[in-house]
């Protein structure tokens, strides 16, 4: 039986797959499936705000509310004229387009239905997009671009829509080992339990109440409360020998016995230390001038609370996330399908009496070299 071709740019087809590739990309990036809720009550790291998704403009504004810091009042006093303001701290999101494409080649070339060129390119551009969303999301996160040799953009990349790459504040940034600096780190201060310890014990008293900076809150699963940590994979394999198999062990098995163990938050992890959720990704950012003699390898490894970053989306006129476009060139002999999405990323970064600080993520540089 013939199939039926629907030709280059046919409606349906472009909504369908514009369709298919928002899909695809969210269940391909690691962010994504993982980290993200929607909303800015989501108790999660990541935060999409939909906003935009559904009007015009090019920024969104979000707040961080403060704690609460009145006194009760006791008995049949009078609260009238104590009630405490709700105090805001606002930060703002650029959104901006980016696109991408594939020329599938001339027809003695490709020898293939336009069918199959739509699924072809839907597999290969969702791929594309699940890696750059979450290579921005990593430098974002990291204040930084680093020297990833197999990111999609240079190392001398500074950010997308205006959203600036924001550097860690000294609150948020701790150095493993026993280094206090960037240049006091050395070959020897690697991922260790010791070094997670000290993240958790900042991360818990961090902020909050009468100093007016934001306390750092820690994401929910199933009611508890956890901190995540994303390493690179040779800080793991430190931390991993550094315990020994029996210390392994122990981690992972307090991840697979832990309550939230069939949360997306939980699933994939390498295990749980101190409420910690721990887990690996290739694209934690890497430098390679740390130490005295700007010479040490070094990752900038993460600890995530609630409301790290944020992403927003703004629909490129197809009332979804991405946009599909088919067209022919050469006079109908090649066959071009480009792909679009209207976003922004941010580190959630708020100023408060001239001061910048990051909000639910600290960073934790350690030395970081191939174990080989």
């Amino acid at each position: 039986m013939p199939r039926t071709i629907v030709g280059a740019g046919d409606p349906k087809a472009v909504k369908k797959y514009s369709a298919f590739l928002a899909v695809d990309t969210s269940r391909k990036s690691y962010w994504n499936k993982k980290f993200m809720g929607v909303g800015e009550d989501a108790q999660t790291p990541l935060q999409t705000l939909p906003h935009l998704e559904n009007d015009a403009g090019d920024q969104i504004s979000y707040d961080l509310v403060m704690q609460l810091k009145m006194k009760p009042i006791q008995g049949d006093a009078t609260l009238r004229g104590k009630e405490e303001d709700l105090k805001f701290y606002t930060d703002n999101l650029m959104i901006d387009q980016l696109r991408g494409g594939v020329n599938t080649g001339g027809k003695m070339t490709r020898k293939r239905t336009i069918h199959d060129l739509r699924k072809t390119a839907r597999v290969r551009q969702s791929d594309w997009w699940a890696r750059l969303f979450d290579e921005t999301l990593f430098m974002y996160l990291s204040g930084a671009r680093g020297i990833n040799p197999d990111y999609i953009e240079d190392t001398d990349f500074t950010g997308y829509a205006g959203n600036a790459f924001s550097a860690p504040d000294s609150q948020h940034l701790m150095y493993a080992g026993d280094a206090t600096s960037k240049a006091t780190l050395d070959a020897t201060d690697k991922m260790s339990l010791a070094m997670i310890d000290r993240l958790v014990a900042r991360a818990e008293v961090m902020g909050g109440g009468t100093t007016g900076i934001p306390a750092i809150q820690p994401v929910m699963i199933d009611g508890e409360e956890h901190f995540v940590f994303v390493m690179h994979p040779w800080c793991e394999y430190d931390l991993r020998t550094g315990v020994g198999t029996g210390g392994w062990l122990d981690i992972q098995k307090a991840l697979a016995t832990s309550e939230g163990r069939n949360s997306p938050i939980v699933k994939g992890g390498l295990g749980m230390h101190n409420n910690v959720v721990l887990h690996k990704h290739k694209g934690v950012i890497r430098f390679g001038d740390y130490g005295a003699g700007s010479n040490v390898a070094a990752a900038r490894n993460l600890l995530l609370g609630r409301q790290a970053g944020v992403v927003a989306f703004g629909s490129p006129g197809t009332g979804l996330r991405f946009d599909w476009n088919e067209e022919l060139e050469d006079r109908g002999n090649q066959v071009v399908i480009t792909t679009g999405s209207i976003f922004g990323v941010k580190k959630s970064n708020f100023t408060i009496n001239g001061n910048s600080y990051d909000f639910g993520v600290i960073a934790a540089d350690a030395a970081c070299a191939d174990p080989q």
